[in-house]
């Protein structure tokens, strides 16, 4: 466990002094920022448009940071030949595998906390309250960045870092779809277009039932049940793509 927290805090601080993610961060907070300002401007309940803007803006650039500091895990490592010191001492792969995986989970967590404080700030000054109900949306985005991160980690064991970033994309973006494509196709005659429905709903992870950003920004009911149960399908997803990440990746030949 002291091999994997080292490598951990290591990789933390590698990630945090990369250009990519201060720009990318930056940019995120700009675009909260931005919120308000569009709040101001559009006609209807501004402090919605500013929870709504904020949860899509912590969502799209955690998903940006996620597959720009995952997909070049192991590439960068080889590149820089760092990879055979590291392996070359009493540290297994599947140490390093989590190891970097937890040093770069830290990494998004600091970018959720930055701009969900962003997003709190905002809502006070707009409103002089606190809404804590922002949490139900916040930390589905938390748990749906840990398992984009974990899809970018077991693509770069595979392939190169812009085939990797390609793949985890689009990991995100069929996430998303699924869903809707399967209720879209179920009325249909073609029986190849259903079964293709059905491939792309039980293959790839069903990123909507982690999206509670519409139903918290409208105060709609969200279940307990139905919340701990998303999180726990994220969670276990995530631990099946870290499976295959360290599964590949012990038996990859780095000489």
């Amino acid at each position: 466990m002291q091999k994997i927290i080292a490598i951990a805090i290591n990789t933390f601080r590698e990630s945090v002094r990369d250009k990519i993610f201060y720009s990318l961060l930056a940019f995120a907070v700009l675009m909260l920022a931005f919120s308000l300002v569009l709040g101001n401007l559009t006609i209807g309940d501004e402090i919605k448009i500013i929870k709504d803007f904020g949860l899509g803006a912590i969502s799209l650039f955690g998903v940006l940071i996620a597959i720009f500091v995952g997909i070049s895990l192991v590439y960068k490592e080889m590149e820089k030949r760092t990879i055979y010191v590291i392996l070359a001492n009493p540290i297994s792969r599947t140490q390093f595998i989590l190891g970097k995986y937890a040093g770069l989970s830290l990494t998004l967590m600091v970018e959720v906390v930055v701009m969900s404080g962003g997003l709190f700030a905002l809502c006070y000054m707009k409103d002089q309250v606190i809404y804590w109900e922002l949490f139900k949306a916040i930390i589905p985005i938390w748990f749906e960045l840990q398992l984009i991160l974990a899809a970018a980690i077991f693509f770069s064991t595979l392939v190169s870092p812009f085939i990797s970033g390609m793949l985890t994309m689009v990991v995100f973006m069929i996430g998303h779809l699924t869903s809707d494509f399967r209720q879209l196709v179920v009325n249909m005659d073609n029986p190849a277009i259903k079964k293709m429905a059905d491939v792309l709903y039980y293959t790839f992870p069903n990123l909507e039932s982690l999206n509670y950003k519409a139903r918290v920004v409208h105060g709609l009911a969200i279940p307990w049940q139905e919340f701990f149960l998303s999180l726990a399908y994220a969670t276990a997803y995530t631990v099946m793509l870290l499976f295959m990440a360290i599964f590949v990746f012990n038996r990859k030949d780095v000489k």
